[in-house]
């Protein structure tokens, strides 16, 4: 009967508005819905806001209206508008002890308050209750909050109470809880810092939710020094290894492709670990392999798999087949019909043809096609690829194309890029000094200002210095075609005013050099320019100063100057002029042409602008004049360095005698900080962390320490016999791990370097099969940007790829003394341990010894529980926190796995020499490095 009610109750409710709202929140949603314009938009939600602000007003409002009124108000501010009005009611509801109002109190509050609020304050109390709550859908709702609301000040009050939530039963709870502290992190690093071992120990989580959501903040850590972070590499590889292998339940696969989000932020952090690492990189090259494998690229999201798995190895250092494979996936990018496929093909190209450049030409048409393709976005990166792939070889033609392609878009941001990059390049690649100034006279015609005005100063300091050689011919011939061209510019309407400095400095200089062009003929272009651009007192400067030095050279050989009326009025004008630096080019100008020739030689030699200038920096002009003054009494002038020198000494006298003045500056330096010693028990959570060294693509070199230095010494754990830990239970035999060599899925030997098997790699097919009939115009193309055609680059590979070694050469160990090959270790695969004995060959034996004592009796030991299991669980004997807090002790209280690093400070000798304060800099402590984290299989 009471069912039937309740029944009744819902259809009542259901004919009144539905789910509980009432009529006018329906009406409000369904006439927002239907608004025509946003006017009409603006003026419903004005008039909502008048009817909650009474309505809030009312005394003792029913919850349930309330809760209405709060969604309402959440409408109001979603759509743009003011409902400040309402905040205070969203912050009482969070007070509430209905589950529901205080949820909504909860979202309510998130969305209308940010860190700085006012009204954080009152909430901080009802988070700390709440997060001690019985009830994980209250706990979840706080976490939820504090992610979004706690500021730096207030993340001391809630710290301890989530750190303690690591550890709730609920997985939920612990997820949140890791987002919490990323946050935390992010928002101040010192409040956490000590709390980094914790991202480490919750990698190890039962959940697969937890561990993916431990994966970011571990990102971030690593992205700051990955230096510490070296020992998780084989971890990690364990995890995509079981990730891949589909030991995750169903639940976690997106089209059918197991767990691809924590597969991407585990291929990013692999990229950062694997940079420059040699060894860290052969240990990723087996599961690279199978990831090329096993990634479906019919879907969306294993092409985004595979391009992550191609970002990754050109971060690396690759094998040859992980290459070869990740230029298989790029063949197939560029092959589709997809503009966003061939974009991610184009930018993997990019980032492979710095590893291994030959594979660019092997798909030289298919860039030739993108670089054709009307979407603009795909051919701005056919640009960036063609620009990493330039040499002195090919910079004739991608230049012109990039400069046409210039010219023909409007938008100002990306043409000062593309601008940057044709002046970058031709710079550096540029076959001649004439087909340099072409370029550069493009470029500033048609991007005008937006070049650096560093450019045009290069440009003016070619033309002047020539070809660096004892060719005066050749540079003579330079200086007359810039001038040439320079006067066939001079007749287009519009130019950018740097372009016109440069003309301007040009004529002037070299102008009359070579008699073709009169003195008379060159001030009037100089006079049309200054006319022209009567706005810009820049360009009239430098056309006045080229007027200067065109009549200074005639005075100087000896002719008669004839000034053009136009002239003359220019000078005139100016002479009148409200910008004084006009106004005195002007006179200077009137003045040196009355002067004789003499004169004007002394002031402005001929092809002087190359000319070094000495600069006197002791002043020597002025030592008669110092003497003089000294003689009448003056006291001698004390350097720098001598003053430093005897406040120093002042200093120290006055620091041995105890006589500091009370109302003085002090200048001496500040005591030296002392290193803090190691302390004599581990902590469990204090981790140091150093300075942060940033993530770069460069393959740089980073030295490792020998893991088998330290196998005598460490303490070791016994994983052998293990049940999985995801997937159905299954068991090791530590006998079968030890004598028989792993076996990939095809069959082939698991050593490093085979990241891929042969038999899975087929010939790559070339991009001619899929056109039969080629443009004959794109052949040219491709062969003068890659330096050869298409089909002789495939004829040479096809003959040089055809040799295989000899059998037998080296894919056999030598019979005396064989080294086993061990299988990858599988971190998560923790269960209960058997009590056979182990070998001297175990993968794990580095790390034994941690487990419990009651473990070496023959009793079983479940390190980590079973999980998605339906075996019966079997009795424990030691905690899942009591054996993280073991790994971690033991790991921190080792000495060796700390290694000091001396960072670099100023000198402070130096520092004395050059402050005028004398001020010393400190030199830094010495830094240490975080210690080894060795509980996650070494």
């Amino acid at each position: 009967m009471e069912q039937l009610k309740t029944i009744g109750r819902e259809l009542a409710m259901g004919s009144q508005g539905g789910f509980g709202q009432s009529k006018e929140f329906l009406d409000l949603v369904k006439s927002i819905g239907e608004a025509r314009s946003k006017a009409e938009e603006d003026r419903i939600v004005l008039s909502e806001i008048d009817i909650l602000k009474r309505k809030l007003l009312e005394p003792d409002i029913p919850k349930r209206k309330m809760k209405e009124y709060i969604i309402r108000l959440v409408y109001i501010e979603m759509l743009g508008h003011d409902a400040s009005f309402g905040y205070i009611h969203a912050v009482k509801m969070t007070h509430d002890d209905n589950l529901l109002l205080k949820r909504t109190g909860y979202l309510a509050v998130t969305l209308f308050l940010n860190e700085d609020h006012d009204l954080i304050i009152l909430i901080v109390n009802t988070i700390q209750k709440d997060l001690r709550s019985d009830n994980y859908l209250v706990v979840c709702a706080a976490l939820n909050a504090i992610c979004r609301l706690i500021n730096e000040e207030t993340i001391p009050a809630v710290l301890p109470q989530v750190v303690d939530l690591l550890n709730h039963q609920k997985e939920a709870v612990r997820k949140k809880a890791i987002m919490a502290l990323h946050r935390f992190h992010r928002k101040s690093p010192s409040s956490v810092s000590h709390l980094i071992s914790n991202f480490r120990k919750r990698l190890c989580d039962n959940d697969p939710g937890v561990m993916g959501a431990t994966l970011c903040p571990l990102f971030d850590l690593i992205t700051e020094d990955v230096s510490s972070y070296k020992d998780l590499v084989s971890s990690f590889v364990s995890i995509l290894k079981q990730v891949t292998e589909r030991r995750l339940p169903k639940s976690y696969d997106y089209h059918q492709m197991p767990a691809p989000f924590i597969q991407i932020k585990l291929l990013k952090i692999m990229a950062l670990l694997g940079c420059g690492d040699k060894s860290a990189s052969e240990i990723m090259y087996m599961v690279l392999g199978d990831l090329f494998r096993k990634c479906d690229s019919s879907t969306n999201i294993g092409n985004a798999i595979l391009y992550e798995c191609i970002r990754c190895i050109s971060c690396i250092i690759p094998s040859p087949k992980l290459l070869e494979a990740a230029a298989d996936a790029i063949s197939k990018f560029l092959k589709s019909d997809s503009h966003n496929l061939k974009y991610m093909g184009i930018d993997g190209l990019g980032r492979l043809i710095k590893i291994s450049p030959d594979i660019a030409e092997q798909h030289q048409l298919a860039v030739i096609d993108c670089l054709e393709d009307p979407d603009d976005t795909l051919k701005r990166k056919t640009f960036e690829l063609l620009y990493k792939m330039t040499k002195s070889s090919n910079v004739e033609v991608i230049v012109d194309r990039m400069t046409d392609y210039m010219i023909s878009i409007n938008d100002n941001h990306y043409k000062t890029e593309i601008a940057s990059r044709c002046v970058e390049l031709a710079e550096q690649f540029a076959p001649s000094n004439q087909w340099f100034i072409q370029i550069m006279n493009k470029v500033f015609e048609h991007a005008g200002d937006l070049v650096n005005i560093k450019v045009a100063h290069n440009l003016m300091r070619l033309i002047a210095e020539g070809f660096g050689e004892d060719d005066d011919d050749a540079d003579s011939k330079l200086r007359l075609s810039a001038v040439e061209s320079y006067l066939q510019i001079m007749s287009e309407p519009k130019l950018p005013s740097l372009f016109l400095q440069v003309i301007s400095w040009v004529l002037g200089e070299y102008g009359t050099a070579d008699g073709k062009y009169s003195a008379s003929y060159i001030s009037g272009k100089l006079c049309d320019v200054a006319d022209a651009y009567s706005s810009d007192e820049t360009v009239k400067g430098y056309a006045v100063s080229a007027l200067m030095k065109i009549y200074a050279f005639e005075i100087a050989f000896g002719r008669k100057v004839d000034v053009l009326p136009e002239c003359q009025s220019l000078i005139e004008e100016l002479l009148a002029s409200h910008s004084t630096d006009l106004q005195q080019r002007a006179y200077e100008l009137q003045a040196l042409l009355a002067l004789d020739a003499r004169a004007v030689e002394s002031i402005l030699p001929l092809d002087a602008s190359c000319e070094d200038i000495e600069v006197d920096k002791d002043l020597s002009f002025l030592n008669g004049y110092i003497q003089q003054a000294i003689e009448s009494g003056a006291q001698p002038y004390i350097s720098e360095r001598e003053r430093s020198c005897m406040l120093e000494t002042t200093d120290y006298h006055s620091r041995d005698h105890h006589e500091v003045p009370s109302h003085a500056l002090r200048f001496e330096a500040y005591e030296r900080p002392k290193p803090s010693s190691l302390p004599t028990q581990a902590s469990t959570e204090l981790v140091p962390v150093p300075e942060p060294s940033y993530y770069s693509e460069a393959h740089q070199p980073i030295s490792t320490s020998s893991v088998s230095e330290r196998e005598s010494s460490e303490i070791k754990l016994r994983l052998d016999g293990v049940k999985q830990k995801w997937g159905r239970p299954s068991y090791q035999s530590s006998t079968s791990a030890s004598s028989t060599p792993p076996q990939a899925a095809n069959g082939t030997s698991s050593h490093p370097d085979v990241g891929v098997g042969s038999s899975s790699l087929k010939p790559r097919s070339s991009y001619e099969s899929k056109k039969p009939e080629i443009d004959p115009e794109k052949q040219r193309l491709a062969a003068s940007l890659f330096g050869g055609s298409s089909s002789s680059r495939s004829d040479r590979k096809s003959s040089s790829g055809g040799h295989k070694p000899a059998k037998g050469t080296a894919s056999k160990p030598p019979k005396e003394n064989p080294i086993p090959v061990q299988p990858p270790p599988d971190l998560l695969d923790f269960g209960e341990p058997t009590a056979t004995s182990v070998t001297a060959t175990d993968p794990f034996k580095e790390l034994e010894g941690l487990m419990d004592s009651s473990s070496q009796d023959g009793g079983s030991t479940d390190v980590m529980g079973v999980l998605y299991s339906d075996a019966a669980p079997v009795t424990t004997t030691t905690s899942v926190d009591s054996l993280l807090s073991e790994l971690s002790d033991s790991s921190k209280g080792n000495p060796d796995t700390y290694q000091s690093q001396t960072s670099k400070g100023p000198n402070s000798k130096e520092a004395l020499e050059k402050d005028a304060l004398v001020r010393q800099m400190g030199v830094n402590p010495t830094s240490q490095n975080p210690t080894l984290f060795k509980d996650l299989l070494g």
